[in-house]
This record gives structure tokens, C-alpha cells and sequence, in this order.
């Protein structure tokens, strides 16, 4: 379990492939680490597997290599790192799993004062889950969506902080990064699936939708 916020940026040492996964090295400073913990690395958790004076060593199994962009990192690229957290610490970002639900690109990136504009396109399985105002976790950053742009886009706001503490700040238009979508709307649609409550038509206006998904709602006594 984690909670969105980069504890540190590393730097991969190599990816080496094995068999139908690989063996990821990174060098960062995360204090003392322990053999088998948690580390989310650019959003993806991983167990550390073998532990070295300037870092640490993963391996990526297929399925992570085939649904991140874990597989395409090289040596000397950058990522976003993050340890598991301790109960009790406090929850600055949101529940983050480090379970990638799919890849996104880089749309557009817009000045905002000193803050930027960061248009991210993803997959309609993905935008189910996602909502204005909701979180969403990019590269292993929480962060809130402040509009979804049709047909298949979201916008977030990044602050100078976050510009400057992890590796957003670097991305360029037309890069690939991790989403994760929060955890709690993945059970709500899972519900809503199992009451037989459909997605709206295509082309259905927020207003209709809203009305459609308010009367399912209803008629699975999820509200009176």
C-alpha cells in the first residue's frame, strides 16, 4: 500500500531480461531497506529482491513488463520511487496499490503560471474509473483530476513542488506514463456491474447520463 507521494528519485542502473520478465536495478538513497519489502517504482510495485550500498535490485514479471512502461526504461533513466507505508503514517496523497491499470500519453503540457497544465490521454476501460475532482495515480504520483476532456483525456494541475520532487516535470508530449486509477472507484464499477448497471450510450450528454445512472441507481437500491 502506498500513498502517491515520491519519497525519492532514482536512477536505473540496467534491465536486464530473463526468461519472460527481467531484473531491474536502481540506485537511490531510501535508507535502510529490507529484503522482500514494497517499493513502487514510477507507480508499478515491486518486491526488492537483493539489496546493494547504492540501491537495490526488483524483478519485473511479465505481466508488469507487458501492462507498464517498466519494460522500455534504460540505463541512466530516471524514476519516481516511493517504500511501502508503516500504519500510523500519515495519508498525504491517497490509497495507491501500485497496481498499473494501463499506459497513458502525454497530450499536452501547458504553462500555467508557474504550475503546468497536464493533458494525459488513456484508454475507455481506464476513463470509467476516473472522475473530476477524483484521484489518480501518474508514474506513481497522486494527483487530482480536474476535468475530463472528451473524447478519451483528463487534465491535472502540477504544482512547482511536484515539478521539482519527482519526474513529471521531465515529460515531454507523446510519452508513455503509468495510471492507476483509485482503488475505491474499481469496487464501485465492479458493484455497479454486478447490479447490471451498464455504462451510458456513446454520445450521451452529462445531464442524460447522470439521469440514466441516478434511475439505475435507484432501481438497485443503491439510493431511494
Amino acid at each position: 500500500m502506498f500513498t502517491g507521494l515520491v519519497e525519492a528519485v532514482g536512477t536505473v542502473v540496467r534491465l536486464e531480461r530473463a526468461s519472460a520478465g527481467a531484473t531491474l536495478r536502481v540506485a537511490a538513497d531510501l535508507g535502510e531497506l529490507v529484503l522482500g519489502e514494497s517499493i513502487a517504482v514510477n507507480g508499478a510495485c515491486l518486491t526488492v529482491t537483493a539489496i546493494h550500498a547504492d540501491g537495490f535490485e526488483a524483478d519485473v514479471s511479465a505481466e508488469s513488463l507487458a501492462v507498464t512502461t517498466l519494460g522500455h526504461l534504460g540505463s541512466g533513466g530516471r524514476v519516481n520511487l516511493e517504500r511501502a507505508s508503516r500504519l500510523g503514517d500519515r495519508m498525504g496523497g491517497h490509497l495507491v496499490l501500485g497496481h498499473v491499470d494501463g499506459v497513458g500519453e502525454v497530450a499536452a503540457i501547458e504553462p500555467v503560471g508557474d504550475a503546468r497544465r497536464f493533458v494525459v490521454a488513456a484508454s475507455a476501460p481506464l476513463l470509467r474509473f476516473l472522475a473530476p475532482k477524483g484521484s489518480v495515480t501518474i508514474d506513481g504520483v497522486s494527483l487530482t483530476i480536474n476535468e475530463l476532456v472528451a473524447p478519451r483525456s483528463f487534465w491535472v494541475m502540477l504544482v512547482p513542488h511536484t515539478l521539482s520532487a519527482c519526474t513529471l516535470g521531465e515529460r515531454r508530449v507523446g510519452d508513455r506514463v503509468n495510471l492507476e486509477a483509485d482503488v475505491l472507484a474499481r469496487y464501485v464499477a465492479r458493484q455497479l456491474d454486478y447490479a447490471g448497471i451498464t455504462q451510458p450510450p456513446p454520445g450521451a450528454d452529462d445531464a442524460t447520463s447522470d439521469a440514466s445512472l441516478l434511475e439505475a441507481l435507484r432501481t438497485g437500491g443503491f439510493v431511494e
